[in-house]
């Protein structure tokens, strides 16, 4: 069965970090985009980056642009996100897709073929 499995997560304090880890079984992502979402309490899930699949475009929301670094490892099948500089209202679960064919144009959900289960991240004191 194709799926992405996450990692990574957890409870940090305002400016701390951490690295989110999307790993895909039962194909190779080679050629998909891979875009990280995120849907915080009583909010609409949003795009945070993407990633190409040959790595040669990248992007990111404004809201995160700066403190966040997507990054992919072909070879382990796997994509990261590198969060830094971490703040409150980055509070949320967490999930990687993945795009056939994708050119990280957009974040239509629609256009993503496989989801990561997601991951808690939440920022406080």
């Amino acid at each position: 069965q194709a799926h992405l499995v996450q990692s990574g997560g957890g409870l940090v304090q305002p400016g701390g970090s951490l690295r989110l880890s999307c790993e895909a079984f039962g194909f190779t992502l080679d050629n998909y985009a891979i875009a990280w979402f995120r849907q915080a309490p009583a909010k609409e899930r949003e795009g945070v980056s993407c990633i190409t699949s040959s790595a040669s475009d990248t992007n990111y929301a404004d809201s995160v642009k700066g403190r966040f670094t997507i990054s992919r490892d072909n070879a382990k099948n796997t994509v990261f996100l590198q969060m830094n500089s971490l703040k409150p209202e980055d509070t949320a679960v967490y999930f990687c897709a993945a795009a056939y064919g994708h050119n990280c144009s957009d974040y239509d959900p629609y256009a993503y073929h496989y989801w990561g289960q997601g991951t808690q991240v939440t920022v406080s004191k």
